[in-house]
């Protein structure tokens, strides 16, 4: 069964998973074809039960994104993984409470880090709300 996919240029190429040989190591066969010229790889069934879960998780996260509209939360509510409405991208890689105010150390999509400090109960208008109980992946 093959399974489309684009590359970022618009490009298509067919996705192919199959098992591994029987002999040798276990291993998930990924095979995707398109121009230049297909090309192989593989994993084990362990990596590829992660890879899967990470493709579930993502098009969860892609679909709520298209359908939620910004949140407003007090900066002491901020999670990891939170990220900041605006015209630039600025994620929130760490929260630390002081007292009545909040240090908040953002990234911003280029990869600079800095810290900023908020009164606890400063609205913090987000584009993209971390669910709670989630964890977000370490990069």
């Amino acid at each position: 069964m093959g399974i489309e996919i684009r590359g970022p240029e618009g490009r298509g190429a067919t996705l192919e998973v199959t098992p591994g040989p029987v002999e040798g190591p276990l291993q998930v066969g990924l095979l995707i074809g398109g121009p230049p010229a297909p090309t192989a790889w593989s994993c084990t069934p362990a990596a590829a039960r992660e890879l899967a879960a990470a493709l579930v998780a993502a098009a969860g996260e892609a679909e709520s994104a298209r359908e939620s509209e910004p949140v407003t939360v007090e900066a002491r509510d901020l999670l990891r993984g939170d990220v900041r409405d605006g015209d630039r991208l600025m994620t929130v890689e760490a929260v630390r409470a002081d007292g009545a105010n909040v240090q908040v150390t953002w990234t911003s999509g280029a990869g600079r880090s800095w810290s900023q400090v908020y009164e606890a109960d400063a609205a913090i208008r987000l584009r993209r709300r971390l669910r709670p109980g989630r964890r977000q992946a370490d990069p």
